[in-house]
């Protein structure tokens, strides 16, 4: 990944916030047909490893989890918001007419070692993990859990999954966020962006105008 200094992102617990906040996943890996992409949730836990480790699970159907080996290198792509940034919204292109139109984003990679996990208590530990804090996310007053299906139902689908877990041995990030331009220009797209409803990408821009 191409990453101007001033575009780099290397504080650890931004880096695991974003994947955090952001946790669907492209886990790229090299397969026998070449490179090959799946996109799946993954939980992130900071505090194993020196990096951190992923964990995610596949479907027993796709071929992904047999085409690897324990120990073969993959990258996650984690993506957080984007979106289009107008010069018409910089106060200085009125003013020289030298801004052309970017696209802001903040992704993370995620380098590291896979191993694959069949077996059921991993996998139903992860899914029950995964399932507790996504539906606490919804705000619903009464998150489902597994118990509230029939249990050799539940066990007929943990059956159908195959857990993977990375060992992250390196995290790259980008935070394009317009850093390279003045701070009135910045102020100028966090209007904008607010003004189109782009309510992310604007607080994301707002927070290079924060001393840190």
């Amino acid at each position: 990944m191409y990453l101007p200094p001033h575009f780099a992102e290397e504080r650890p617990e931004a880096l695991h916030h974003l994947i955090a906040h952001n946790p669907l996943g492209a886990l790229v890996v090299m397969g026998p047909d070449g490179l090959d992409a799946n996109h799946i949730p993954f939980e992130l836990n900071a505090e194993t490893g020196p990096n951190g480790t992923l964990h995610a699970h596949v479907a027993r159907a796709n071929p992904v989890w047999q085409q690897m080996c324990n120990g073969d290198p993959v990258l996650v792509i984690f993506r957080a918001e984007d979106g289009y940034i107008s010069p018409n919204w910089y106060p200085s292109k009125h003013e020289t007419h030298r801004q052309v139109p970017t696209w802001n984003y903040r992704v993370v990679h995620v380098h590291g070692h896979i191993q694959i996990r069949d077996d059921e208590k991993y996998v139903r530990g992860l899914v029950g993990r995964l399932t507790r804090e996504h539906e606490r996310r919804t705000g619903d007053a009464k998150p489902w859990t597994m118990a509230d299906s029939d249990p050799a139902y539940i066990t007929s689908m943990i059956q159908s999954i195959v857990g993977v877990e990375i060992t992250i041995t390196r995290l790259a990030a980008k935070c394009k966020l317009s850093q390279n331009k003045e701070a009135r220009d910045r102020q100028g797209a966090v209007d904008a962006l607010h003004a189109h409803r782009n309510h992310a990408l604007a607080e994301a821009i707002a927070t290079t105008l924060e001393p840190r």
